[in-house]
């Protein structure tokens, strides 16, 4: 992880620049840009489910907006719970397929329900005078026209509207309504942060919706639900289910960083994403667990909270709002203004630990010294041993007490001791460090590959820039080899492959890409190799991957991928490898000078 640095260390200009990049499979993107400066540097935002269809179901558009303002609806106190939940923006989902595609603001357009008092202007206001911002939930698709039994959707008054037929119930009648409810509220509303978009509309693409929204509002940032289409901000990723453990909801993800990506879910244990009548619990370790595991990986936590048709959300998601307003504070300089740990920005190895221990890592943005540990699941045993990426550390304490902790260093592992007390939802230790050794930096070596794709040459991987990688073009046994110049004494070679997979097998076609079986070998001078110094599996875990070696000197070195961990079934993924960086480790890292056993220099 040689090279990389925090996103806030690169300039506006060179955002810009490098503002149009490559993605795999897909046209160009604007993957980087100052645009989605705020997005990039929130935690978490507030997912609104809100229309007509909200328990109890109103049919009539002017009755429904009467009780939502008779029972007090008030935009104050969405931004006052979605700043108990440390949240930064709100989407607001009333233009909704299964909620009556009710419009929150006044519209000159008919077609569907459109309330006379500007709740989304007022809301807009509102989360701008406490520095949070709104984005706008925007739907593709008409297929739920008539939802409960009632039609939501007036064709003929639209027709009337546009002088021709209409039917808004086909996808391309629909996508011609919502591109005028586009236009108008980019025109009306300003200071909107942007939209957030299930899916695409072929009318939209065709009458070049995105393009438009670019040119007229070019501060808005664009946000898809499960499809990483190229001209969007930020793609989403809902709701997915059967990680291990359950809270580890980056496990699901498909889309690699510096992709901006967001994680949306519901806080309600069970039940709809909008208020159905019932108030089910919040679970808090699920909740908690998957707010700081997407801090964790650098992706955005979209929270969904089931407001009831006044607006309140019901007692048990107030409860937890009320707990977690407390229980985030004391943690929360290990979350806000950090990037995720062991992956792009440096940091300690996430993940998997000693005895059952599981968590993530952080790092702050503007100090690459400055790491915290999240220990989410904590060791059977009375000490955590996580991998210490060639930091070296100066001192450990606890996050909350402020408390030196033991630990010692060596072997390239971190291990604290006498850790008894843990919290039940995350204990977070401070790492302070003293910067890295060991690492070979990136042009202190080259690499070459047996094959690799086009635009994707194996020098990709030692050049320490994450937005670059190599791709075996899915050759498998494939080889990626180290020349270091001269002799040197390797203990271990690290990997950054590229997070453009889910972790675990989810499905027959959706699986993980990432190396399982591979050999390593050792030359003098590239081309005798005898045996290998190392033959294992690496597991499919997400984040930095080691392999310790022997004490091994040479020149050469050469890492033989011989399998990976997606099944023929996939075959978007079979055989394909791709690694952001790769680099050999010269030593392991001991504790900074100064170091007493006490935890502190």
């Amino acid at each position: 992880m040689s090279g990389r640095r925090a996103l806030t260390r690169l300039t506006a200009v060179l955002a810009l620049l490098l503002g149009l990049l490559a993605l795999p499979g897909a046209a160009r993107a604007e993957v980087e840009h100052p645009r989605q400066e705020f997005l990039r540097g929130s935690v978490s935002g507030l997912f609104l489910h809100w229309g007509e269809r909200t328990y109890p179901q109103h049919t009539d558009c002017a009755q429904w907006e009467s009780d939502v303002t008779k029972g007090g609806w008030t935009p104050e106190y969405w931004v006052r719970e979605a700043q108990k939940l440390h949240a930064r923006y709100l989407v607001l989902a009333t233009f909704h397929s299964r909620l009556g595609y009710a419009r929150a603001w006044p519209s000159e357009i008919p077609g569907s329900c459109s309330t006379k008092r500007d709740f989304l202007g007022e809301l807009i206001t509102a989360a701008r005078a406490k520095d949070l911002k709104v984005i706008l939930y925007m739907t593709d698709d008409p297929q739920w026209h008539d939802q409960g039994g009632h039609e939501w959707l007036d064709s003929a008054a639209y027709s009337r509207y546009k002088g021709r037929d209409i039917d808004l119930t086909e996808r391309d009648g629909f996508g011609e309504y919502s591109y005028d409810n586009f236009l108008e509220v980019m025109d009306r509303y300003p200071r909107l942060g942007g939209f957030w978009i299930d899916n695409d509309n072929d009318y939209w693409l065709d009458h070049g919706l995105y393009e438009r929204v670019r040119e007229e509002r070019p501060e808005y940032t664009l946000s898809n639900n499960n499809e990483d289409t190229p001209i969007m901000d930020m793609i989403s990723n809902e709701q997915k289910t059967g990680m291990s453990p359950a809270y580890d909801y980056p496990q699901a993800v498909y889309t690699a960083a510096p992709r901006l990506i967001e994680a949306d879910f519901k806080l309600p244990s069970k039940g709809a994403w909008w208020y159905d009548g019932s108030d089910p619990a919040v679970d808090r370790a699920l909740t908690l667990g998957r707010l700081v595991t997407n801090a964790g990986s650098s992706i955005k936590a979209l929270m969904a909270e089931t407001a009831q048709v006044d607006g309140r959300f019901p007692a048990k998601q107030e409860a937890f709002n009320d707990f977690a307003d407390g229980y985030l504070d004391k943690i929360w300089p290990s979350l806000n203004g950090t990037e995720g740990g062991g992956y792009l920005h440096g940091g300690l190895q996430p993940g998997q630990w000693n005895d059952g221990a599981y968590g993530v890592t952080t790092v702050s943005r503007t100090d690459p010294d400055q790491h915290y540990l999240h220990v989410l699941t904590p060791p059977a045993g009375g000490a955590l041993r996580v991998r210490d990426n060639g930091y070296r550390v100066a001192a450990v304490s606890d996050l909350r007490t402020g408390r030196p902790v033991p630990f010692t260093q060596s072997g390239g592992a971190l291990t604290l001791t006498r850790t008894g007390g843990w919290d039940p939802y995350d204990t977070v230790f401070q790492v302070r460090t003293a910067g890295r050794t060991g690492v070979l930096p990136p042009g202190s070596y080259r690499m070459s590959a047996d094959a690799a794709a086009n635009g994707h040459p194996a020098t990709a991987a030692a050049d320490g820039d994450y937005r670059t990688y190599w791709d075996s073009a899915q050759t498998l046994p494939v080889s990626l080899r180290f020349d270091l110049g001269a002799d040197r004494t390797i203990r271990y070679l690290a990997l950054n492959q590229r997070e453009d997979s889910v972790s675990y097998a989810r499905s027959a076609t959706e699986q993980s890409a990432r190396i399982k079986d591979y050999r390593v070998y050792a030359s003098e001078d590239g081309r005798t190799w005898g045996s290998p110094v190392k033959t294992g599996t690496l597991p499919s875990h997400r984040a930095v991957a080691f392999i310790d070696l022997p004490a091994t000197t040479a020149r050469y070195l050469r890492l033989e991928v011989l399998s990976t961990h997606a099944a023929p079934s996939d075959t978007a993924r079979y055989q394909r490898l791709r690694v952001d960086e790769a680099w050999p480790g010269t030593g392991y890292a001991t504790p900074a000078a100064g170091h007493r056993k006490g935890g502190s220099p």
